[in-house]
């Protein structure tokens, strides 16, 4: 099963560049989407259903903001809203379907902000998110999280990491987190591939011609469950496919 996670920013924006993740992703048998920015009635039907998929949509209550999608070409078993709490829920954060005793879970975490203006927010979120993949955990389900966590974990994950020091996305209280997810048995599958790789990257700021320069950040992930990595066969970054500032993720499992 070929997975991937793209924040699109925007899936009507990336339509209008006819660059629709289900048209351009190879082989694609799941795709999870964060940043639609887009409510179900104001999609058409090809955006909302596409042929040959199954597609279910979890949007913020404010129209045009975050949001996230999942689109499989097998009928998932179960499709899941939200992560349980009403003031996560409301942004349009978080989706899964379930294939089996396999969770794919699409995840668009918050944005931590300016000097942090957020930062508790993106905490409670996180600690939310541990109790949710707890919960499929007692099901007796492995989980693949993919999705933008809005998080480089490590310097090699970024590449100025001196000077972001004190920004959103790179805040000590955001990493370490991400170490407690490690610790807890999840897997971060791209890295533990690629030890030392440097330049691999997922988002660039508009700024400063900054993806031509690849002066990125690796902010979106697909991490596996304990009982999940021994499925893993692949994981790789898509730098080369554009219509957004992220780049899509992929993760293969056997």
């Amino acid at each position: 099963m070929l997975c991937y996670t793209w924040n699109v920013n925007g899936i009507r924006s990336v339509a209008k560049k006819n660059l629709l993740p289900w048209a351009i992703l190879p082989a694609a048998e799941v795709i999870c989407l964060q940043e639609t920015k887009a409510r179900p009635e104001q999609l058409d039907q090809e955006l909302l259903e596409p042929e040959g998929w199954h597609a279910a949509w979890h949007s913020a209550d404010k129209p045009g903001y975050s949001s996230v999608a999942l689109l499989s070409r097998d009928k998932p078993d179960e499709i899941l809203s939200g992560i349980g709490e009403q003031e996560f829920d409301s942004e349009g954060r978080v989706l899964a379907a379930r294939f089996g005793t396999l969770v794919v879970v699409t995840a668009y975490f918050p944005n931590s902000r300016e000097a942090g203006a957020r930062l508790d927010y993106k905490l409670a979120f996180c600690a939310s998110m541990e109790k949710y993949l707890e919960r499929w955990k007692a099901r007796g389900c492995e989980v693949l999280l993919m999705g933008d966590y809005n998080i480089a974990h490590q310097p090699i994950d970024l590449a100025r990491p001196k000077e972001n020091e004190k920004n959103a996305g790179y805040l000590p209280e955001e990493r370490s987190w991400f170490t407690r997810l490690l610790s807890l048995g999840y897997h971060d599958v791209f890295r533990e591939r690629n030890p030392e790789l440097t330049g691999a990257y997922t988002w660039w700021t508009n700024w400063a011609n900054a993806r031509a320069k690849n002066i990125g950040w690796r902010i979106d992930y697909g991490t596996t469950s304990p009982g999940l990595t021994a499925r893993v066969t692949d994981a790789g970054i898509m730098p080369m496919i554009m219509g957004s500032d992220h780049c899509p993720v992929s993760v293969r499992l056997s």
